[in-house]
Formats: C-alpha cells, structure tokens, sequence
C-alpha cells in the first residue's frame, strides 16, 4: 500500500511539473502572439543589411584605392572578399544574439 501511494505522489508531481512547463509555453505564445511573422522579417533585414553595407563598404574602399594607386592586384576583389567576411560574422553575431536572447527567456519560464 506504501507504494502505490508512492507512486501515486510521484506521478501527480510529474503531471503538476508538466502542468507548470505547458502554461509557461502558453503565456509566452500569449506575449509573443503576433511577433513571429514580423521577427521573422526584421532579422531577414538585419541579416541582409549586416552583409550588404561591409561589403559596398569594401568596394568602395577598393574602387578607390585601385583608381588612386594601381597595381597588379586588384583592391576591389581583395575587399569584396574582405567586406563580405566581415559582413557575414556580422550577421551571425545579429542571429546568435537573437537565438541567446530567447534562449534565456525559454530558461528563465521553464524553471530549470
């Protein structure tokens, strides 16, 4: 009788454990309701002008130098190259920090 008793208790905190985690996950669906398709469109933006601005950067840069000194490597392809590198571990830091962010909030309602 003892243990079914146990089991018993363990069974309903596993169901009040389950309970907890399923309203988090609906009031966070609640605050985040209409976010996900605008998100979604920002951080294309942000990713996109993350890449594009390095790398008109770059060109310019290139353009410039290959105009005013000219040599047998071309500066503009060098930092094209170069713009669109830094470009790009720009963006991923924009992505990672956003993935950190709702990481944190998934920890912070899950209790764990």
């Amino acid at each position: 009788m003892a243990d079914s008793l146990k089991r018993r208790r363990e069974i309903m905190r596993k169901f009040a454990r389950e309970v907890e985690r399923k309203e988090a996950l609906m009031i966070r669906g609640r605050k985040e309701k209409g976010e996900t398709v605008w998100f979604g469109l920002g951080m294309i933006g942000i990713v996109g002008w993350s890449v594009a601005i390095p790398t008109l950067i770059g060109v310019a840069i290139g353009l410039w130098i290959d105009r005013g000194w000219p040599s047998q490597f071309s500066w503009t392809l060098m930092l094209l190259f170069a713009g669109v590198m830094i470009g790009c571990l720009n963006a991923w830091y924009w992505v990672r920090k956003s993935g950190s962010w709702n990481e944190k909030t998934d920890s912070d309602e899950g209790g764990e």
